[in-house]
């Protein structure tokens, strides 16, 4: 045991016991708290663990985040460069970014988890990281008018969300085989119009 694990009583966790006990409280405080109004220093206290050694074992909260719902990278490496990218080209950046990533192996987990997800298991997780981190990161730069941001990211992940399940839920053919810049070619110009054209009712 290390020396940021506090003692408890009876059997000493191991490495693995002390991980898993942090990652099942973190699911339960981001689930009831969302991701902004849960902290490192709150998931450790209830873990009964150090707050160092939350950030030894799992680093940022968004990479805490994203072992607790079983993504296989931190969130902010395809949120991160996001913000370089000039808003009028963010359609395509996009799906260009998250396309690689989901035919990789690394993706087979974030699959996984959308299965799970559609199985009936608490959506919050996912909706808490869409409505607090993609919407902030990205909503925010495309808020026009104001307040519509939120929208905008909405109508964006509805469409990403409808090729994961076309392509590696349903795997209907020949979507499931077709090239990744031929589907970038094909919905980055509708990703475009619902972060900067014109939508109906915004005004």
């Amino acid at each position: 045991m290390t020396n940021a694990e506090r003692k408890r009583p009876g059997r000493p966790p191991g490495p693995s016991d002390t991980r898993d006990r942090i990652l099942a409280v973190a699911r339960e405080l981001f689930a009831r708290n969302g991701i902004d109004k849960t902290s490192i220093r709150a998931i450790a206290a209830q873990a009964d663990v150090d707050p160092a050694l939350v950030h030894h074992y799992f680093g940022t909260k968004t990479q805490l985040f994203a072992a607790a719902i079983h993504i296989p990278i931190d969130p902010m490496d395809v949120i991160g460069p996001l913000k370089k990218v000039p808003v009028e080209d963010i359609g395509r950046t996009l799906p260009s970014l998250l396309l690689p990533l989901w035919d990789s192996e690394a993706g087979k987990g974030f699959i996984a988890t959308l299965r799970s997800l559609l199985a009936g298991n608490d959506p919050s997780l996912v909706r808490s990281f869409l409505q607090e981190v993609i919407a902030k990161e990205v909503g925010s730069r495309v808020d026009d008018p104001p307040g519509s941001g939120r929208l905008r990211v909405q109508f964006v992940a509805s469409q990403l969300v409808g090729v994961v399940m076309a392509r590696y839920i349903l795997e209907l053919e020949p979507f499931k085989s077709l090239p990744v810049e031929q589907i970038v070619d094909t919905i980055a110009p509708n990703l475009q119009r619902y972060l900067t054209g014109e939508l109906p009712g915004l005004s």
